[in-house]
């Protein structure tokens, strides 16, 4: 016996109605799209992503994405003068821990949104050295470079987690998908403990002066600190290793082994602060330290000029 029209429609309507609810166009539809606030909020990370992998692979290994995991690359130019650091065995299984979990923090990305090829990244020793001597305001001599020695290179490295931390703070509450929100609190977990454990080990030698130069591990961290405050021109969001009491936490210490603000809770930066520091212009709109072409993303592409 055939069924009807009608019947074979209210079956089909009964059954859509007894499916669960994840098989239905609309939620399919909605968990693999996100809002485009939240697509520019995470591709925008991939900038600084891309930098650290690269800086701490070639620092603990000696190569790169290109060979550890082409495909993340998105065909996107070799950084710059990057290679493999001198350093203790200690220092080298710390960095190559970290290395791994930066491509493990691409593929997280890189599985949520579209994103983009590799920028072209320049971590070459005379890149670190320019940073370096704006710190300080005068060349060091012989210039600094991060891959000479252990200290060098956790000294340099002080430079890169920290800036991404503080972005994931500042996107963390404009996001609108719980799942952006998810991977986000991820990401600023690791990268925050990356951050800890490179101002600890530095900590350790606070007080010990950086050879030949005669300036102190906490010195370097406090100038290098204090050039992100001025570049990001948006008020102190960034401390060195060593404060003043009052500014440590309670305003009771002067060791400062974790940074935050006066309830120690972590600062926050827009993405336009961090371009200002990564570009060592103090300006988003102008492109050059690490990121010599510019950095990519819809956020870092609205701030250049127009082709």
């Amino acid at each position: 016996m055939s069924l009807s029209a009608n019947a074979i429609t209210f079956a089909a309507f009964l059954i859509l109605l007894l499916l669960p609810k994840s098989y239905s166009s609309k939620t399919i539809e909605s968990n693999s799209s996100l809002p485009q606030v939240d697509v520019d909020l995470l591709e925008f990370p991939l900038n600084l992503e891309y930098l650290e992998a690269e800086f701490f692979l070639y620092g603990g290994y000696g190569y790169g994405l290109d060979k550890i995991a082409p495909n993340l690359t998105k065909g996107g130019p070799t950084p710059i003068g990057a290679k493999r650091g001198q350093m203790d065995k200690f220092t080298r299984d710390v960095i190559k821990q970290f290395a791994l979990q930066e491509v493990g923090h691409l593929r997280a990305i890189q599985s949520t949104v579209k994103g983009f090829p590799r920028p072209l990244l320049n971590l070459s020793a005379e890149s670190f050295a320019k940073v370096v001597d704006s710190a300080f305001e005068k060349p060091l001599v012989p210039s600094f470079d991060p891959y000479r020695s252990g200290v060098n290179f956790l000294l340099a490295s002080y430079l890169i987690p920290y800036v991404g931390l503080t972005g994931y703070v500042g996107a963390s509450p404009k996001l609108q998908d719980p799942k952006s929100k998810r991977l986000v609190a991820g990401l600023l977990g690791v990268e925050s403990g990356q951050d800890a454990i490179i101002r600890a080990l530095l900590y350790e030698h606070a007080h010990k002066k950086v050879k030949p130069y005669g300036i102190t591990v906490a010195e370097f961290t406090n100038r290098f600190s204090q050039l992100r405050n001025k570049l990001g021109n948006a008020g102190v969001k960034d401390e060195g290793l060593v404060v003043v009491e009052s500014e440590g936490a309670e305003g009771s210490i002067t060791g400062n082994v974790l940074v935050g603000d006066k309830f120690s809770v972590a600062f926050d930066r827009t993405p336009e602060e961090i371009l200002r520091i990564v570009y060592g212009s103090g300006d988003e709109h102008k492109p050059g330290g690490f990121y010599p072409k510019g950095a990519d993303g819809h956020i870092a592409k609205s701030h250049l000029p127009k082709a």
